[in-house]
């Protein structure tokens, strides 16, 4: 397998670095620099606006429902240096979740309506799959979806429901038929985050952020034009998604901005009068976890290179939702341990503490971080279930 990029790619990674430097607002910038996420809605609607304008809004799109008709590795490297330099993540659940699933499953009126208003940034999307005791579990869920005519009438709970205090929609996974299998029984609905009886509770996290929720439904009712594909076969389309989410959960150029930041963390902080990156100890552990990054990236190529070909994810998918998460973890844990008692202090607290004099953009909020980051391996299927499904792709077991 040739890793080298062509010189169009070349060109290509070129393009996209310009236009950033044009068009990235420098206050997102700072913001998402310093973890800053007081204007986490604004930020990232306001970009996706500007790529929208751009004709970048969904670079993974199909050309006929408004995409790029960049190649997989043109959409692996825009993602990449969008990473490096610092931009918003554009919203997944809209873009890379629900709507590959209304693309493929979906009426002609539903991707009419909704993709592009997502493309847009007209609707803000959130998911609504885990529930209390049905997580890595998600076939035993029990928010059951009645029907009523042309209405379905919902009622339950999801938990765990990432930003969903912004959002105007949720794809919701419910149950339609309690007989026979638990996977035959589910749909997939898209439900209108202002109908009458959803409430939202925020999930205070280890960092003191509300970052995710609880989702109640009392008696909601939900056209059944909402339903994607057909009744009782969402498992199939919740499946498809989150082959999707486990793939874009390896954040490639997520971990390499912050391998950047420790590394820039790393030689300006001193210890015993020398740079810590000169400390072999400290080196070794720098070079380790970006080894490892190094290996996931090739591995993250060889699934784009099948998906060029057309073929779904399979154990790959598990594998960097895996390594991804974990770097990311180690990642965080480098960086406070560089940091110190620093760490510790909120940003421009470190020079009134008289602590390291490391920056606030590379210090910022870098035990938050931390706490924050220990959910990665949790979300979009836990590492242990990944390493179970692995076993039974591969091993047969």
């Amino acid at each position: 397998m040739n890793l080298s990029l062509s010189p169009a790619d070349l060109a290509f990674v070129d393009q996209v670095r310009q236009f950033l430097a044009d068009k990235l607002p420098a206050e997102i910038r700072q913001r998402v620099a310093n973890r800053d996420e007081s204007q986490l809605k604004h930020d990232i609607v306001a970009w996706q606006k500007i790529l929208h304008q751009q004709g970048w809004g969904a670079p993974a799109w199909p050309v006929e429902f408004g995409g790029t008709g960049w190649s997989k590795v043109q959409q692996y490297l825009f993602e990449t240096e969008c990473a490096l330099a610092d931009a918003p993540l554009q919203l997944a659940f809209g873009l890379k979740m629900v709507a590959p699933v209304i693309m493929r499953f979906g009426s002609p009126a539903q991707q009419q309506y909704f993709l592009p208003r997502i493309l847009a940034a007209e609707d803000w999307w959130c998911q609504g799959y885990s529930e209390p005791g049905s997580g890595s579990d998600l076939a035993s869920l029990k928010t059951q979806a009645v029907r009523d005519g042309d209405e379905y009438v919902v009622t339950g709970q999801k938990v765990w429901n990432t930003l969903g205090q912004h959002a105007d929609w949720i794809f919701c996974l419910v149950r339609t038929d309690n007989s026979g299998k638990p996977q035959r029984g589910i749909s997939f609905l898209l439900i209108d985050m202002h109908s009458p009886g959803i409430t939202v509770r925020p999930t205070r996290l280890l960092d003191g952020g509300h970052e995710v929720n609880e989702v109640w439904f009392d008696q909601v009712r939900v056209p059944v034009s909402n339903r994607v594909g057909e009744e009782n076969h969402g498992w199939t389309y919740a499946k498809f998604l989150l082959g999707h989410e486990r793939t874009n959960i390896a954040g490639i150029g997520a971990n390499k901005r912050e391998l950047n930041r420790l590394k820039s963390i790393a030689r300006a902080c001193r210890q015993n009068d020398h740079r810590l990156i000169d400390d072999p100890v400290f080196a070794s552990k720098i070079a380790q976890v970006e080894i490892e990054l190094m290996a996931l990236e090739i591995t993250n190529l060889r699934v784009i290179e099948a998906d060029e070909r057309k073929q779904a994810p399979g154990p790959e998918a598990s594998i960097l939702k895996i390594k991804g998460t974990e770097i990311m973890q180690r990642l965080s844990e480098l960086q406070v341990e560089a940091l110190g008692p620093a760490a510790l202090l909120s940003n421009g607290e470190s020079r009134i503490a008289g602590l390291q004099p490391v920056s606030d953009e590379l210090a910022a909020n870098a035990t938050d971080f931390y706490l924050n980051q220990r959910k990665v391996s949790i979300y979009g299927g836990s590492n242990e279930i990944q390493r179970n499904i692995i076993a039974q792709m591969i091993l047969q077991v």
